[in-house]
């Protein structure tokens, strides 16, 4: 049994302004964060919403909570960053041993309530509630499926738009897909022993599994779903997880004294004090219950990590294919330097994420670092509203020089990357006229030239800069004295991931899973247009040397 989503209120359609209206924020954002705890004993509802907190930055659209007691499953969701969802009344009312937890960045369904997560659906067993963070690429197939398999007249997607509520849906009807499951089970292999395109059998299984509710449907469904997908969903007695084959999307597992967590990065286990154990590898799926962790393969594992996790969407204090975030970015600021050195006065960082790569970048040339821009921190879309004399105000809401620091100084500027050109233009012009004698611009990321179709809210092709431009035609459009990009091959040798096991479609057009046609005509991809690699990225030779910031 579960009670219904009507408990919230419905919120009206966010009428605030995004970023990019707001001051042309370029940065590409992350779909969504998830989280899950199994730890009998706790305040789960607590820990959910502390994680959440530190996911934050992956979503700031809605947050939602899912709890269960083993009798009955718990949703309060709403529109809104976490702090202004939740208040203790609420988070009091969700009491249980269970729970899973979301926050939305919307690049598929409309920013309205109903497509806030978790959802909720019926299943034969009981009741389903689901968190996702990525895109699917075979939605219209999927979308056929239930079709065909639901009832006259059933709202199987329960009014939402999204493919969250696809998966629900299929999840809980899992018993009317027609034929056996796509892979026959075969503990025997393992992801090591398949090579090629060769695909092997799915639920693989690594742990002994014992029926649960769930198991069944999801190896009938899980490897039907094409795209990057990290789950976190659970039934009134069990937690699961899984993730796609390529692993697009992170998605790690953390021990708690009393349980366990998932989470879409360490830093959600740090704050509940949960310890890392591993990430859940890509086409695996794992089920906590009373009786342990349970672990089953519903597909091989070809490892296609998101490069752009490394560059900007990840905090810096996460932790992903055993690198912490801020070692690797500060390692690009070592190579940046020296790929693209500069002579100037001072190195000073775009806050936040420029932090570790101007850090880098100092260390390596011997320029001083200092910070010469004041962020903003109160200002987000959730407290803008929609005038135009805050559009006007541009980038200088967000961000503020620091006069003292900059004026007669030739800067360094490090910033992490460049989509539209419209945040770099307005930064160099307002250094200038504080008095900076030159900008430099410095880039940790490639050009961006292909949209990202897995997850990220990203520009179409004709809206992104580099496509078509040299890096000096870019440089004059923003305005700077000079403009330098790391290599992609600087970028990947930072990371310490070998390029294949690496997902690098912004930045080379090499798209692991073809997208889909409708998408492709609206991001601006034609089918007659081969893909390029980005001019002058070379292959990385990877090093494996232990060089920590």
């Amino acid at each position: 049994m579960c009670e219904s989503e009507s408990v919230l209120p419905v919120s009206q359609p966010d009428m605030t302004l995004s970023d990019q209206e707001l001051f042309g924020d370029d940065h590409p954002h992350d779909h969504c964060g998830v989280f899950g705890v199994w730890a009998p004993g706790e305040d789960v509802s607590r820990l959910t919403y502390f994680s959440l907190y530190a996911l934050q930055h992956r979503g700031q659209q809605s947050a939602g909570i899912a709890t269960s007691n083993g009798k009955q499953i718990l949703v309060y969701k709403d529109q809104g960053l976490v702090s202004q969802v939740f208040s203790e009344q609420s988070l009091q009312g969700l009491r249980g041993h269970i729970a899973l937890g979301h926050v939305r960045y919307a690049t598929t369904g409309a920013d309205v309530w109903r497509n806030a997560q978790p959802t909720l659906g019926p299943t034969p067993m009981g009741t389903l509630a689901l968190a996702h963070n990525g895109n699917l690429t075979n939605t219209v197939e999927l979308r056929e499926l239930a079709v065909e398999i639901a009832d006259d007249g059933e709202d199987f997607e329960r009014g939402a738009s999204t493919d969250t509520s696809l998966v629900t849906a299929l999840l809980g009807m899992a018993d009317r897909i027609p034929g056996p499951t796509p892979f026959i089970a075969s503990p025997s292999v393992t992801p090591s022993e398949t090579d090629g395109d060769e695909v092997a059998p799915a639920s693989s299984v690594t742990d002994d599994l014992e029926p649960a509710p769930l198991v069944g449907a999801a190896l009938k469904v899980l490897p039907r779903i094409k795209g990057a997908f990290s789950l976190v969903f659970m039934d009134e007695n069990t937690l699961y997880a899984a993730r796609d084959p390529h692993g697009y999307r992170p998605l790690v597992l953390g021990r708690l004294a009393s349980g366990w967590v998932v989470a879409s990065e360490t830093a959600a286990l740090d704050i509940v004090g949960g310890t890392f154990v591993r990430e859940v590898e890509p086409g695996e799926m794992i089920r906590i219950d009373e009786s342990g962790l349970h672990s089953a393969r519903f597909a091989p594992a070809r490892p296609k990590g998101c490069l752009f996790e490394y560059v900007y969407v990840a905090r810096p204090d996460t932790v992903i294919s055993g690198r912490r975030i801020h070692n690797v970015r500060v390692k690009v600021g070592k190579i940046l330097a020296e790929e693209s050195p500069a002579d100037a006065d001072l190195v000073i960082p775009v806050p936040e994420s420029g932090i570790p790569g101007a850090i880098g970048f100092a260390a390596a040339s011997g320029i001083p670092f200092g910070n010469g821009l004041v962020k903003n921190s109160y200002v987000g879309r959730t407290f803008i509203q929609p005038t135009q004399s805050l559009r006007n105000m541009g980038i200088r809401l967000k961000l503020n020089p620091l006069r003292d620091v900059i004026e007669g100084r030739r800067l360094v500027v490090v910033d992490d990357s460049i989509v539209r050109g419209n945040t770099q233009r307005q930064l160099v012009r307002m250094l200038r006229e504080a008095g900076a004698a030159q900008v430099h611009v410095r880039i940790s990321s490639p050009p961006l030239e292909w949209p990202c179709f897995y997850g990220l809210d990203f520009a179409t092709r004709a809206q992104l800069i580099a496509p078509g431009l040299s890096v000096d035609e870019i440089r004059r459009s923003i305005g700077a004295d000079s403009l330098g990009y790391i290599s992609l091959g600087g970028l990947i040798r930072a990371t310490h991931v070998p390029k294949e096991k690496l997902c690098r479609a912004c930045f080379d057009g090499e798209y692991p899973i073809p997208v889909p046609h409708g998408a492709a005509v609206e991001m601006g991809l034609h089918a007659e247009e081969a893909p390029a690699a980005c001019a002058g990225h070379g292959d990385a030779e990877f090093d494996r040397d232990e060089d920590e910031a």
